[in-house]
């Protein structure tokens, strides 16, 4: 309970500051932004409900039906007196009421381990909810901040890598409107893919009485707080912006895909106080790479899906010119460093986690130096500079999948047995009618050596 108490003051107090910095800067903050959403119309109705679905993992089936119920008709009250005064029309006020009431339920009517299951179930559908809020307010802190940008850097790096963006983008071209109506399907439904993959990773929430230690949307939060960190260190806007034509007057020239940019002695660039610096490293490649992995245990269908979506997601992030390829690899290695970390966190640290963190935060902090400080030394030496990239980013890949298949052999590991901790099972024959039974094991205080644990998604 301490511990949760700590993370909700630690959350609340980032989300003022950041408040507070983007009022300087005339706009509202994450804070402002969710509030208005009680009784104005939202940004998103899809993500109110995202965070409804949940928060419902701690009710009963009964409960979530009337929650639903609820959601709905308070969004068919706000859209009837929207649609009288003529004002702007959205839906999931609802969810974010039901959302609210749980809350309050919980601390009303319920008390002890119930209160808390109830504030948890509370505080995830809020924070992904505000996670998304607090990452526009960052984009926007770039965009307002960072007056140049580092794309010419990238460039150039990323001839090392053979230029993937115009690679994909000129196929995408070439198979445009079957490929890119795909794809964008793929690259905006991203948040409600991983939506479907935590829900049935907590599906046992509302049975068991308990979250599982770890799951996707820990990774997928903590992704989203600390990669627009990183935006502020190493701004870029990608090609399609930066050599591109949705750059307008700030890009450099009309280049993407059709011509690769030339390499020479590249410079910041200056850029509009609108487009936010958002590449370095890409986030959509860091959540498809965690969703890969949290869909590895579901059945077949999930696992094909996770890797349906993480060959999509990586190429609509090129072909769609939102991304270099050196974004692509830092943000594999940004995913797989969090997802480590936030799994030693649930079960423990071992020597095994510690030195896989310590090796992803080395390896990303040589390719945000490389960028910056070698891109044309890789431009000139594609041969040595090219594998080598791969090489080290395969290395924090193959270290990330031997300590999680480590890790997941330890948890399937059978607990040691200790002598007179498990009673022996009695005879049938002698279990009926008789007043010394041994216990049957339906009621879990009577068996103190029984043990419901299940081995936690990795």
């Amino acid at each position: 309970m301490v511990l949760w108490t700590a993370a909700g003051v630690a959350t609340l107090g980032f989300l003022v500051a950041l408040e507070i910095v983007a009022r300087g800067y005339g706009f509202s903050g994450p804070i402002t932004e969710q509030s208005r959403e009680v009784v104005f119309a939202p940004e998103s109705g899809p993500l109110l409900y995202g965070g409804l679905a949940l928060t419902m993992v701690v009710l009963t089936w009964r409960q979530r039906l009337i929650a639903l119920g609820i959601a709905a008709g308070v969004d068919v009250a706000f859209f009837l007196v929207r649609w009288a005064l003529d004002a702007d029309m959205n839906f999931g006020n609802g969810a974010l009421w039901v959302v609210l009431g749980v809350a309050v339920l919980g601390l009303t009517r319920r008390t002890g381990q119930e209160r808390l299951l109830l504030l948890k179930g509370t505080g995830l559908g809020l924070l992904l909810v505000a996670g998304h809020k607090t990452g526009d307010t960052w984009l926007l802190i770039t965009s307002k901040t960072r007056a140049t940008v580092l794309d010419a850097y990238v460039a150039a790096a990323d001839h090392a890598l053979a230029d993937p963006s115009w690679l994909v983008g000129r196929f995408l071209n070439a198979t445009a409107p079957v490929s890119t109506g795909i794809l964008h399907v793929v690259y905006g439904q991203l948040p409600l893919a991983a939506a479907l993959v935590g829900l049935y990773q907590l599906r046992r929430v509302a049975v068991e009485r308990r979250f599982p230690a770890h799951h996707l949307v820990r990774t997928f939060l903590v992704i989203g707080l600390f990669g627009p960190a990183i935006y502020m260190i190493f701004p870029v806007v990608g090609p399609v912006f930066a050599y591109g034509t949705d750059g307008g007057a700030w890009a450099t020239a009309n280049l993407w895909p059709d011509v690769l940019p030339p390499v020479t002695d590249p410079q910041p660039i200056p850029f509009d106080g609108i487009t936010p610096r958002n590449c370095m490293p890409s986030l959509h490649t860091a959540w498809a790479v965690t969703l890969f992995i949290h869909s590895r245990d579901g059945s077949r269908a999930m696992r094909w899906a996770g890797t349906f979506w993480l060959v999509g997601t990586l190429t609509a992030t090129l072909g769609f010119g939102y991304h270099y390829g050196a974004d692509l690899l830092a943000g594999v290695v940004f995913a797989l460093t969090i997802e480590t970390a936030m799994r030693c966190s649930a079960h423990g640290w071992d020597r095994a986690g510690v030195r896989l963190v310590a090796l992803g935060l080395t390896v990303f902090a040589a390719q945000l130096a490389s960028y910056r400080w070698l891109p044309t030394e890789m431009a000139a030496r594609p041969w040595l500079y090219g594998p080598l990239l791969l090489l080290v980013t395969g290395t924090v890949i193959h270290a990330y999948v031997r300590t999680a298949r480590a890790a997941r052999e330890r948890e399937r590991e059978p607990m040691p047995e200790v002598a007179g901790q498990r009673p022996e099972p009695a005879e049938p024959a002698k279990a009926v009618g008789t007043t010394g039974a041994a216990p049957t094991g339906t009621d879990d205080s009577q068996d103190p050596g029984a043990t419901d644990a299940k081995p936690e998604l990795v």
